[in-house]
């Protein structure tokens, strides 16, 4: 078992250049109030995995783990890592679907105390290469069975780009090229060896776990450090807000190595003792499968995902007898008629604050708010936009700010972007717009939309800076500018409305999405619509307006809407 600090620590014990670590004096006031522990995520892991052994972790359609199983697995492949050379503190890039072997690395990284940066499948050159440069990644987990991406080439590929780049570990299907594979590994490492070696690893539980990312309101994402014993309560607060129990069944069929998932969902699970339902096709049968399978107590469901099971739904095809619970960021009343369960709306932020209704909470609250935050010390404001003058009115619209025991104090190794980000008194400033109402003696937030330049496609966020920027080396396009355009299944897509040089053709969307692909962009930030104007349109201050051409989107989509008899 790793060592524990010692009774009076109260800050790490190795800091990471570039990473920004809590005051101690917050640290103390968390750990007198029993609110932090100095648990760190491995011990916390190891303990529900102990405890609750004989019952199934992950279930799928592929195979079935217990808890034993699943400690004894990444006992083994987190030894397995450090043998091949790999270091407590390394960063290994996370660029897989959702499977189990996804699980097995990112619980292995932890107990060797390896950092996962959790990118996304469908990320590209663009994204990957900055963030393996950034980070100083030296391994790249891929998923190596993807039939629409040979993800193990690219490893390859990306591994003579990256400074300090060594190992490329395929977790699925057959060994190719020179990636080592994830199967291999663990057969070959004993697990009493394995055991052993862990042990000697010191972990810190002020130290960081996990490199998440934000979704960024300039250029790529940002890395947002999570610590081990913050996500700990992190999870166990929204654990205990929603009531998960080792009886229950998750189906999140969204990325696993999003905050979302990871911090609200298959990582609160894992803690509890319930079992996570693993799918690794979005297909509509696959998903149909999943729920006939696994029958589960809680699912995550986004547009995309419900339109595609409602033909299932309606038909009385898919079993939800047992649904105790939906969570969504919006549209509670239309889920509710159609799923027959309670649906709960979240609002939350890979930087910190988790927000969620409850079945007690007014109906009004349940189906416009997104309720309160999970931890009670966490503080919220509202700001006047642009400034620090407090809004303490109810129902008067403001950016929200947080700070809170799991909320981030700054970005990694960014210290321009912390400056702004920021309040004079250490409160994240979320860019997002909120309002609050007292209801019944609680305190209420209502989500209103953004101030930062994002497009948000069914939870995936599209910073409008970066596909800017990569639109404009087009050469027929001399400007560009990103919007979201409502989608009632997406609740946005990417629109690009551009200008054209003089005797040039716009591309087609396909034309674009080629350019795009050979830029190395991930295909979800493609613009999925073209609208070419002869110039983009001004404010009075000569800056681009883009209310105006969110006001031309909708008005063009309303004008296209059939006309019904």
């Amino acid at each position: 078992m790793p060592a524990s600090p010692t009774s009076l620590q109260t800050q790490v014990r190795k800091p990471l250049p570039g990473v920004v670590y809590a005051p101690p004096a917050d640290l103390r006031r968390y750990l007198d109030a029993g609110v932090l522990t100095r648990e760190t995520m491995p011990e916390a892991f190891r303990a529900s995995f102990a405890q609750h052994a004989s019952r199934l972790a992950l279930r799928g359609s592929e195979s079935e783990v217990t808890y034993a199983e699943l400690d004894a697995i990444t006992d083994r492949l987190g030894a397995a890592f450090l043998r091949m050379g790999l270091q407590p503190l390394d960063r290994v890039i996370f660029q897989l679907g959702n499977c189990n072997e996804l699980v097995f690395g990112f619980i292995a990284c932890l107990k060797a105390g390896l950092v996962p940066v959790c990118t996304l499948a469908a990320h590209r050159e663009s994204e990957i290469g900055y963030l393996g440069k950034h980070a100083a990644a030296r391994m790249h987990f891929v998923q190596g069975d993807d039939a629409k991406f040979d993800d193990v080439a690219f490893a390859e590929r990306m591994r003579e780009s990256i400074p300090g780049m060594q190992w490329t570990v395929q977790a699925r299907g057959e060994r190719r090229g020179k990636a080592l594979h994830l199967r291999e590994l663990v057969d070959a490492m004993p697990l009493e060896e394995a055991r052993k070696m862990l042990a000697q690893v010191e972990l810190d539980p002020f130290q960081v776990a996990v490199f998440q990312l934000s979704g960024g309101t300039t250029g790529v994402p940002k890395i947002i450090p999570r610590f081990h014993n913050e996500y700990i309560y992190n999870m166990r607060s929204v654990a205990d807000f929603c009531g998960y129990g080792p009886d229950d069944c998750l189906f999140m069929p969204l990325p696993m190595m999003h905050n979302l998932n990871m911090g609200c969902c298959f990582g609160p699970f894992l803690l509890r003792g319930g079992t996570v339902a693993v799918a690794t096709s979005l297909a509509p049968e696959a998903i149909g499968d999943i729920f006939k399978r696994c029958n589960p107590t809680w699912t995550v469901v986004a547009g995309p995902i419900a339109e595609r099971l409602k033909p299932a739904i309606e038909s009385g095809k898919l079993p939800l007898d047992k649904l105790r619970g939906v969570i969504s960021a919006n549209n509670a009343p239309v889920l509710r008629q159609l799923l027959k369960a309670p649906v709960r709306h979240i609002f939350g932020m890979t930087e910190g604050v988790i927000m969620l209704t409850s079945e007690s909470d007014p109906q009004e609250v349940q189906d416009h708010m997104v309720g309160m935050p999970v931890s009670s010390h966490d503080q919220v404001k509202l700001y006047k936009i642009g400034s620090e003058e407090e809004i303490t009115e109810e129902g008067v619209e403001g950016e929200c700010a947080f700070s809170g025991p799991y909320t981030i104090h700054g970005y990694y190794d960014a210290a321009e972007r912390n400056a702004q980000t920021f309040t004079s008194g250490g409160m994240y400033r979320s860019g997002d717009l909120m309002l609050f109402r007292d209801i019944g003696g609680k305190r209420y937030y209502q989500f209103r939309g953004r101030t930062k330049d994002v497009v948000d496609r069914a939870g995936e966020k599209v910073n409008s800076e970066e596909v800017e920027m990569m639109v404009g080396r087009h050469p027929a396009i001399t400007a560009t500018a990103i919007i979201g355009m409502p989608d009632k299944v997406y609740g946005e897509r990417v629109c690009a409305f551009i200008t054209l040089r003089d005797g040039m053709a716009a591309p087609t969307v396909a034309d674009l999405g080629a350019f795009l692909q050979a830029q190395g962009l991930a295909k979800f930030k493609w613009p999925e619509r073209i609208e070419v104007l002869p110039e983009l349109p001004l404010t009075n201050a000569g800056k681009l307006s883009k209310p105006k051409l969110k006001e031309m989107i909708v008005q063009k989509l309303a004008a296209e809407k059939p006309v019904t008899a």
